[in-house]
């Protein structure tokens, strides 16, 4: 019988990109015969992905799952190459499963998370012959979340308090409305000072190099730190629903306060 060594173990995992436990496995099941463990694990189901592990995998889904109390959710984004994949029927079944066993089974890892789906995945790849990564995956917990996912291209949980009447609808509305604006940060002292004074010292360079004084220029460089908070502050833009009013008057409105929220996007890194 073969000794199975790590140089073998380092040549088969070289050849078939497959863990190492695995490849311990075939070599000791093939007596050592790498070719020969290599068919083992071609007919195991295990996709020998050392291409396809190396390509873009710019498509795929992203699914949500909120808890019966509302204070857990979940989301993860899982990517393929293709729309065409990410449209098939087993993609989509292996994407729930991910998430709903995430779920049930309290992980808040993603290694965990690919380790427990690494012989499902390798599989899937097998059958729909594209690179498949769990790329993104996150645990929320809080107050009382509420999801929404956008064509599963882009996902989204928001931590809400209700400072009166718990209103579903308008928990439902906000977090369409960061679907849609991708705002990154929720109220105005949460941006960073060094945002602040990076996005001043280049607003003013502009409207100095423009052939402004330097009093036009500061009033310029106000108007544009104004319209720059606007966009990326969650309680200064317009709502989606009502643009001539901002989410922050819903809020105030609703008695509602926002604590935190996470938004994924296919293609972002968020």
């Amino acid at each position: 019988m073969n000794i199975i060594n790590s140089d073998l173990i380092k040549e088969l995992r070289r050849r078939t990109n497959v863990s190492i436990m695995k490849c311990k496995q075939a070599l000791e099941e093939s007596n050592g015969d790498v070719e020969l463990a290599i068919d083992n694990i071609k007919k195991s189901g295990l996709k020998i992905d050392s291409i396809k592990s190396n390509r873009l995998t710019v498509s795929g889904l992203i699914v949500s799952k909120i808890s019966s109390n509302k204070q857990i959710g979940l989301m993860i984004e899982i990517n393929c190459e293709t729309d065409f994949v990410a449209r098939n029927s087993l993609f989509q079944e292996f994407t729930n499963t991910v998430i709903n066993t995430a779920l049930s089974e309290s992980i808040i890892n993603i290694n965990i998370l690919k380790t427990r789906f690494e012989n499902q995945r390798c599989v899937l790849m097998n059958t729909v012959g594209e690179n498949i990564e769990i790329n993104k995956f996150i645990v929320l917990t809080g107050d009382f979340l509420c999801s929404y996912v956008h064509n599963a291209k882009i996902g989204v949980i928001v931590d809400i308090i209700f400072e009166k009447t718990i209103n579903i609808l308008v928990a439902k509305n906000i977090a369409m409305h960061i679907a849609a604006s991708s705002p990154k940060y929720i109220y105005e002292n949460d941006v960073p000072e060094e945002i602040m004074l990076k996005e001043y010292r280049t607003q003013m360079n502009l409207a100095i190099k423009s052939g402004k004084s330097l009093k036009i220029a500061e009033k310029i460089t106000q108007g544009r730190i104004n319209k720059f908070m606007n966009q990326i502050v969650l309680t200064k833009q317009n709502f989606i629903m009502e643009m001539n009013r901002t989410v922050g008057s819903i809020l105030d409105e609703n008695h509602i306060k926002i604590k935190n929220f996470i938004r994924f996007e296919i293609g972002y890194d968020n």
